[in-house]
């Protein structure tokens, strides 16, 4: 005999961040395992530790963590722990980004600037990580970004499904704020059978460095219109373009995105705009101090466990999506 036969078999193990602890209980508890028990603290100045209470030798692991504010520090005690994993002779490191940090840059726009988005994946791949899972980048390409496989998950199911129970159909329309984000919004026609609306901004050449003028293409008098987009932080855009909607004579906006960033004015923004329901997900925790009734969240955690499940078994987690 010339080797030795093992008749193991494969041990998934499930670990999660300080960042979002509510998300990673609930992807846990869709899976049917516990988060693996973990002492990790700041010391005094500043610098993270991080050890798991479990043995992770040859399993197969799962790191959840959300890139919320402090978005720095969590992504920084990610990447440690993603280094913990590697050194701890994990079979495989699989790293679920619900949110994706510095996704806005994702491209030069002018010389000497960075491509953070590039830069995070070649971190997560320096830091030990084999697979990346996440839901709805900013831009398709940064899947490119990363040297191993990615899984790309869509909120769009949730959020269009969620909106197309609530809305009568035959007076809906689906708008894009800008023009970046109409093959999304595309989608979305396709699956709630709506027609498609854009609101096309441009500079008002009257008043110089001031703000855009919105014009509206496609019919929205007298319809419920939804808003769609990948995500929201300071509110600017999105209620500035709800406000074009309603000044074209819309009936009523609906405002849906994945990602609920929500910081800076934000809270005030949308307290104060005409939009009658904010829709997001639950891949960023929702900010304790906004408190604003029109907001509705859905969990995004059965869709991030379905993915999980098929990574695990090797199945296809592009058959999730295989409807749209």
């Amino acid at each position: 005999m010339t080797g030795i036969k093992t008749t193991g078999e494969k041990k998934m193990m499930f670990f999660s961040g300080r960042a979002h602890p509510e998300l990673a209980e609930e992807v846990a508890h869709q899976l049917g395992v516990g988060v693996v028990p973990t002492k990790a603290f700041d010391f005094a100045n500043g610098e993270i530790y991080v050890r798991y209470q479990e043995s992770a030798r040859g399993a197969d692991c799962f790191l959840i963590q959300s890139h919320t504010a402090p978005i720095n520090k969590w992504i920084m005690e990610q990447l440690i722990m993603i280094d913990a994993l590697k050194r701890a002779s994990a079979r495989s490191i699989t790293v679920i980004v619900p949110f994706y940090g510095y996704a806005r840059q994702d491209k030069k726009h002018r010389g000497r600037e960075p491509i953070s988005a590039r830069l995070i994946a070649d971190l997560m791949k320096t830091a030990g990580a084999d697979r990346i899972l996440t839901v709805d980048l900013h831009t398709d390409q940064i899947q490119g970004f990363f040297d191993g496989p990615v899984d790309h998950l869509f909120a769009l199911p949730l959020l269009a499904d969620y909106v197309g129970q609530k809305v009568d159909k035959a007076k809906l329309t689906v708008v894009s704020p800008d023009a970046g984000r109409v093959r999304v919004a595309d989608r979305w026609c396709d699956r709630l059978g709506a027609p498609l609306a854009i609101v096309h901004k441009r500079r008002d050449k009257d008043v110089a460095n001031q703000v855009t003028v919105h014009e509206v293409v496609g019919e929205v008098k007298g319809r419920v219109c939804v808003l769609v987009d990948d995500m929201i932080d300071t509110g600017g855009t999105i209620c500035a373009a709800a406000d074009a909607l309603f000044a074209h004579g819309a009936e009523d906006v609906i405002v849906t995105a994945t990602h609920g960033v929500l910081s800076g004015p934000a809270a005030d923004r949308l307290k104060n705009s005409k939009v009658s329901e904010f829709v997001f997900t639950n891949t960023l925790p929702t900010p304790g101090e906004l408190e604003v009734d029109k907001i509705t969240v859905l969990s995004i955690a059965p869709t991030i466990a379905n993915a999980v499940r098929e990574v695990f078994e090797d199945g296809s987690v592009t058959s999730l999506f295989d409807e749209q």
